[in-house]
C-alpha cells in the first residue's frame, strides 16, 4: 500500500509549553484515522502543521507527490466578500456539486459569506473540501453544526470514499463507524491503535496499566540502586559507569506521571421548587413561516430533555422563549418563582479576548460555594483543568475547546437549577464530554440540551423534543437511538402498508389473474432467503474483523469496501423479497 503522509521527529511549542516532542508517524493510502487528545494539547496545531498552514519548531512533514489534499479547519476563514458559489464552484462534476449542496442544506449559493452564520460558514467550507474529491482529507471537527441527517450522510460518504482521512471529532458514534485506526496525543507523545474507537478504549486501558506496572517496577529497583549510588564512589570502572547510566534511566522512567488530571464539575444548584415551567399552546412564526405550533409541556424537577431536528427549524427559538429572551406570538408561559436559568448559548459568550482567564471568573465571583465548601476563583479554575500557569493567559490565546470550557464555568458559577445547553458538545474533547455527561446525569434540577451528538443524547436524556418540518414538536419518551429505532419501524410499517395497498389495487384490476406465486418465483424467494442468511453472517464476520484491531492496513481497506458492498446487496435482496411476497 502506498504511503501518503510521513511525519518525522515533529516538535512544537505553544509559548513555553511543549505540545509534542519528536513524534513520528505515517498514513497509508485508504487509511481513515482519528486524532484524539484533550483540548489544548495540540490536536488542531498538529493538523495545521500537516496541512502546511503552520511551520513546526522542528521536524518534517512529507506528503507524497501527486496527492491532492484538502483541509477543513476548526474555524474556517473565508473571504466574506465572496459568494458561496465563488467558494464552491471549482469542480467540473456538476452532479456531485448539487448532491453535496443539497445534503448540507446550502440552498442560496448567491449569498455572500459575510451574511452567513458561523454554522453555515462551516458547512460551506466542508462542501468546498469535498467537492473536488481529494486523495487526502484533513478534517477538524467536521460534524460541528451538522444536523443528524447531515451526519448520517457524511458518515456514508466517508465510508464509501477511497480517500485517506485524518480527522479530529468528538462524535463517538461517528468515530466508531468511520475510522479504522486511532492516534492518541498524550503527554507530548503519540500512540497508535489499529482499530476503531471501541478498540482504542480497550487498548488504551491496557497501555496505561502496563505503563503503570513499568513505572512501579522502576521505582522498586531504583530504591536499591539509590542506596548503591549513595555509598559507591562514582566513575571507578566501566561496569560502575554503566550502572550509573542505568540508574539515571530508571530515575527518568520512575518519575513519569501518566495519570491525567480529572475535570471536576462541582458547582451547586439552587433549590428548585415543585413548580418549574409550564408552556401552554406556544406558537411562534417568522416571515410567515411557523416554527412552533401550539406546543404545550409541563416541566418537572430532574428531567433530562434532548432536543433534535434539522438546522434552522426552530430549536433555539424554543429555548429563547422559555428563558424570556423571545416572546411567543400566542400561548402562555408560567415560570416558577425558584427557577434560575443557566443558558449556554450556541454562539457562546463574547469574551473580551484581551482579558486574562482568571479575570473572567473573578469578575463574576471572587468566592464560589461548592458542595458546602468555599473556594476562590483560582481553585475553581483548577477544577476545570486550568492549571496555575494558564490563569494569567489572555483569553485570545485559548483553544476553541478551552474557550467553551471557560464559558461553561461562567454558567455554572451562578448555581442555576434549570440548565439550558444549546450545542454544548461542539469543540469539547471526548474526556470533557464524558465528565459533563456524568455531571448532568446527577444534576438535581432540569436539563434541556440541543445537540447533534447522538452518543451524548443517548447517555444523558430520557425524553426528546423532536422538531418536525411543519412546526410541530413531537414529545418522544426515550433517547435518540430509541427514537431512530421507532422511526425505522414506522418507515418499515408504512412501506409494507403501501406495498399491500398497491398489491390490493393490482389484484382488483386483474381479477382473472391467478394470485398464487409461480414455481419460478417460489424458487427465487427460497434462494433470496438462503442468500440473506449467508450475507448477514458475512456482514457479522467482517464487522468483528474490523473491530478486532488485528488486520493490516491493506486488509482493513479491503474489508471495509467488501462490507459496504454486502450491506448494499442485503438491501437489494430485502427489497426484492418484499416485492415477491406482497
Amino acid at each position: 500500500m502506498t504511503n501518503i503522509l510521513s511525519v518525522d521527529n515533529l516538535t512544537h511549542h505553544w509559548g513555553d509549553i511543549r505540545l509534542f516532542g519528536n513524534i513520528s508517524f505515517g498514513l497509508q493510502e485508504g487509511q481513515k484515522a482519528a486524532l484524539i487528545a484533550r483540548n489544548g494539547t495540540g490536536k488542531s496545531t498538529l493538523l495545521n502543521i500537516i496541512a502546511q498552514k503552520l511551520i513546526p519548531d522542528n521536524g518534517n512533514v512529507t506528503i507524497r507527490n501527486g496527492v491532492t489534499m484538502a483541509y477543513l479547519a476548526q474555524e474556517p476563514q473565508i473571504d466574506g466578500s465572496r459568494t458561496v458559489w465563488d467558494v464552491l464552484f471549482t469542480s467540473e462534476n456538476e452532479t456531485l456539486v448539487k448532491q453535496i449542496l443539497t445534503e448540507l442544506n446550502i440552498n442560496d449559493p448567491e449569498k455572500k459569506v459575510s451574511q452567513l452564520s458561523g454554522g453555515q460558514v462551516k458547512r460551506v467550507a466542508l462542501a468546498a473540501v469535498l467537492i473536488n474529491s481529494p486523495n487526502f482529507l484533513i478534517l477538524d471537527e467536521p460534524t460541528n453544526h451538522l444536523d443528524p441527517n447531515m451526519i448520517d450522510w457524511l458518515e456514508n460518504y466517508l465510508l464509501r470514499s477511497r480517500c485517506t482521512l485524518l480527522m479530529v471529532t468528538h462524535d463517538r458514534y461517528f468515530l466508531d463507524r468511520v475510522c479504522n485506526c486511532i492516534f492518541e496525543l498524550h503527554n507530548e507523545n503519540l500512540f497508535f491503535y489499529q482499530g476503531n474507537y471501541t478498540y482504542f478504549l480497550q487498548k488504551r486501558e491496557e497501555r496505561l496499566h502496563l505503563k503503570n506496572q513499568e513505572i512501579e517496577k522502576a521505582k522498586n529497583i531504583m530504591r536499591k540502586e539509590q542506596e548503591w549510588m549513595n555509598r559507591t564512589p562514582q566513575a571507578r570502572t566501566t561496569k560502575a559507569k554503566y550502572r550509573i547510566e542505568a540508574f539515571y534511566d530508571l530515575k527518568e522512567i520512575s518519575s513519569q506521571n501518566i495519570e491525567e488530571q480529572d475535570l471536576t464539575l462541582r458547582a451547586e444548584a439552587q433549590r428548585l421548587g415543585k413548580k418549574v415551567v409550564d408552556l401552554d399552546n406556544i406558537s411562534k412564526a417568522f416571515d410567515g413561516i411557523e416554527y412552533i405550533k401550539n406546543f404545550s409541556y409541563k416541566f418537572t424537577k430532574g428531567e433530562k430533555i434532548g432536543i433534535t431536528g434539522k438546522n434552522g427549524i426552530g430549536k433555539s427559538t424554543l429555548l429563547n422563549i422559555i428563558t424570556g429572551d423571545l416572546k411567543p406570538d400566542s400561548g402562555d408561559i408560567d415560570i416558577g418563582e425558584t427557577v434560575v436559568f443557566g443558558y449556554y448559548r450556541q454562539a457562546g459568550m463574547n469574551f473580551d479576548e484581551s482579558k486574562r482567564v482568571i479575570e473572567v471568573i473573578s469578575e463574576i465571583a471572587d468566592v464560589i460555594h461548592s458542595e458546602g465548601n468555599t473556594i476562590n476563583a483560582a481553585q475553581f479554575l483548577r477544577n476545570f483543568l486550568f492549571p496555575n500557569e494558564m490563569h494569567y493567559v489572555r483569553v485570545g490565546k485559548l483553544s476553541g475547546g478551552e474557550k467553551k470550557r471557560l464559558y461553561l464555568m461562567t454558567i455554572l458559577i451562578k448555581k442555576p437549577n434549570f440548565l439550558i445547553l444549546d450545542e454544548p458538545t461542539n469543540d469539547l474533547d471526548i474526556q470533557t464530554l464524558t465528565v459533563l455527561e456524568d455531571y448532568l446525569q446527577s444534576f438535581p434540577g432540569c436539563v434541556m440540551v440541543v445537540s447533534h451528538d447522538r452518543y451524548f443524547l443517548d447517555n444523558l436524556t430520557n425524553n426528546l423534543f423532536v422538531f418536525e418540518d411543519t412546526g410541530n414538536i413531537k414529545n418522544f419518551p426515550g433517547n435518540y437511538s430509541q427514537y431512530i429505532e421507532y422511526k425505522n419501524n414506522q418507515s418499515s410499517d408504512n412501506k409494507i402498508s403501501t406495498n399491500t395497498k398497491q398489491s390490493t389495487q393490482k389484484e382488483k384490476s386483474n381479477k382473472n389473474k391467478p394470485n398464487k406465486l409461480t414455481f419460478k418465483e417460489i424458487q427465487e424467494i427460497n434462494h433470496i432467503e438462503k442468500k440473506l442468511q449467508e450475507l448477514e453472517q458475512e456482514k457479522k464476520t467482517m464487522e468483528l474483523q474490523l473491530n478486532s484491531g488485528t488486520l493490516s492496513t491493506d486488509k482493513l481497506q479491503e474489508t471495509s469496501i467488501l462490507l459496504n458492498n454486502i450491506i448494499e446487496e442485503i438491501d437489494r435482496c430485502e427489497n426484492r423479497w418484499v416485492e415477491l411476497n406482497v
